[in-house]
């Protein structure tokens, strides 16, 4: 018979028993003592906004860096990591049994006049599609789709065929937005998540949430850019602070008119999901749908099982219920990753 785990599930709040099978949860029970026995049970954490592998814009992949990335929000009882975005040149590198379940998009694609100079894939916007097909291989890509607050974003036409294409291919697509233009464009061509989306109209969520496309705010980044800005132009710094400001409503009413909202950190050190599902609650989320937002929700949404039978042996224990208290995030228990057993 196989190592068991007991306690409570969330967000059943049911008492469960599984065993051990590989990297798989069966449900059942054994003689054996338990690995875990009692307390609350999550399926993992998950950033879903998350660039391991690199420590500044414009830095190369490095795949020693890139592990010590994961290792931490392993630490932090990450499990899931989603990559939206990479500066990693192998499209499909072998998954690394140690490390949280990656998924990643391709590179970047920036069109003239936006994003980080030489940074990410450039392209013109008729390159834009067949691009975007090609790099979302491995299921998503990422388009940059506005950038600074005087820049024009991605024309809504060349948005709509690039997404258009991405899905008749069987693909996803985020788009990074931090400008009205930008997120309009994006939420009106279908994209399927949100990155930032500082400045959106809040008259776009009814629709946002009609065709599900979720917003990834990554509050814990804008809060740095804010408390930086200072030394920035003085037009940045009121732009980045009304920007700043204005997460906080807009994740609010997002949440309510039922926008998926979901946690990501776009911010070093990496683990910080934590930080971002506080912010969430700050701005006014339920403290069960933020940290659903960083565990059980972020997971459906990536077609992940939670703590089912024949789903997938990722487990953090904590000795409270989190909803309750959410500071027992920062002391995980007990961390059980593809059945094995990692603190």
């Amino acid at each position: 018979m196989g190592v068991v785990i007991r306690g409570i599930a969330l967000p059943q709040r049911e008492e469960v028993s599984f065993v051990l099978d590989g990297d798989r949860l069966r449900a059942g029970s054994s003689t054996e003592d338990a690995v875990i026995d009692g307390g609350w049970l999550l399926p993992g954490l998950v950033d879903v906004h998350s660039h391991p592998g690199m420590e500044k814009p414009g830095d190369a992949y490095d795949h020693d860096v890139f592990r010590r990335h994961m290792l931490e929000h392993r630490a932090a009882g990450v499990l899931v990591v989603r990559s939206p975005g990479s500066p990693d040149p192998v499209p499909d590198r072998p998954e690394d049994p140690d490390l949280p379940r990656l998924y990643r998009s391709g590179r970047w694609l920036a069109t003239p006049g936006r994003f980080f100079e030489g940074y990410g894939r450039r392209i013109t916007e008729d390159e834009l599609p067949a691009a975007a097909v090609e790099e979302a291989s491995s299921g998503w890509c990422k388009i940059i789709g506005d950038w600074e607050q005087d820049f024009p974003a991605v024309p809504l036409d060349v948005l709509t065929e690039t997404i258009d294409a991405v899905h008749a291919a069987g693909g996803r697509v985020a788009v990074h937005c931090q400008t009205p233009e930008g997120n309009r464009n994006a939420v009106l061509a279908g994209a399927d998540s949100i990155e930032h989306g500082m400045n959106l109209d809040h008259a776009l969520l009814p629709q946002m949430a009609a065709q599900g496309t979720v917003l990834v705010p990554t509050m814990t980044t804008f809060s740095r850019i804010a408390a930086n800005a200072d030394n920035g132009p003085e037009r940045f710094r009121a732009w980045i602070q009304a920007g700043w400001d204005g997460l906080f409503p807009t994740v609010r009413a997002a949440h309510e008119a039922g926008v998926t909202v979901l946690a990501g950190t776009d911010s070093l050190p990496c683990g910080g999901v934590i930080e971002e599902i506080s912010w969430l609650v700050k701005a006014g989320m339920p403290v069960e749908a933020a940290l659903g937002a960083g565990s059980w929700t972020a997971r459906s949404w990536l077609g992940l099982p939670g703590l089912v039978d024949g789903g997938f042996a990722d487990v953090v224990a904590y000795d409270a219920d989190p909803v309750l208290d959410p500071s027992v995030l920062q002391k995980p228990r007990r961390i059980i990753l593809r059945g094995n057993v990692i603190a």
